[in-house]
């Protein structure tokens, strides 16, 4: 294997500094498991990327959702889904029997939490790009970073208000408790993406 694709995260920036974030923010201490093992695997390529002629990719995804146009494939979890748009379709069909919105003190506009949304059909095009970047040799480094998002943040109830309006139908959620390991605010500054990768969402 001469090239590598690593499906990286946000989370490896833990709570932010600052807004919107872009490649140069540090990797700080991760607010989750799951972070902490997407920083750790960064870290093990870059270090082989640095002592071999493997080239490395990371993309660093925000909050991926949605389904193909085609609806053949889609965001259909096998266990209890804990992302908001599939949590936010069950809840619309009656798979669950509510929502729970995990705080409404965070320091937003409504309270509770903002993320960068990205379909997943951009995250695969990103992918694309990525590949051909590298082989047609214009990485730059062997190891090379990149943020995907819209670069546009939404809160919780933005996206369950915008559900509702779009679809008519009215969602049963309450407001509940912080959930453990979740920032208060994240958004994407994907400029690099943009320009080195010819990308954009």
């Amino acid at each position: 294997v001469s090239h590598f694709i690593f499906s990286s995260s946000c989370t490896v920036y833990g709570e932010p500094d600052y807004i919107p974030v872009d490649e140069k923010h540090p990797v700080k201490q991760p607010s989750s498991p799951y972070g902490a093992t997407k920083q750790m695997c960064e870290k093990i390529l870059e270090d082989l990327s640095a002592s071999s002629d493997l080239k490395v990719i990371s993309l660093r995804y925000f909050n991926p959702a949605g389904a193909h146009s085609s609806s053949l494939i889609g965001e259909l979890p096998l266990n209890e889904p804990t992302n908001l748009v599939p949590v936010i379709t069950r809840t619309a069909v009656g798979k669950m029997k509510e929502l729970v919105v995990f705080g409404s003190d965070y320091d937003t506009p409504d309270g509770s939490c903002i993320r960068d949304y990205i379909h997943v059909t951009d995250v695969a095009a990103a992918h694309v790009s990525a590949l051909e970047r590298m082989t047609e040799n214009k990485s730059k480094s062997n190891f090379e970073v990149f943020n995907l998002g819209t670069g546009k943040g939404l809160t919780v109830l933005e996206v369950i208000k915008t559900f509702e309006n779009i679809t008519g139908k009215k969602l049963n959620y309450r407001i509940g408790n912080r959930r453990e390991g979740d920032v208060s605010k994240i958004y994407s500054d994907c400029k690099l993406a943009n320009a080195e990768l010819k990308w954009q969402a």
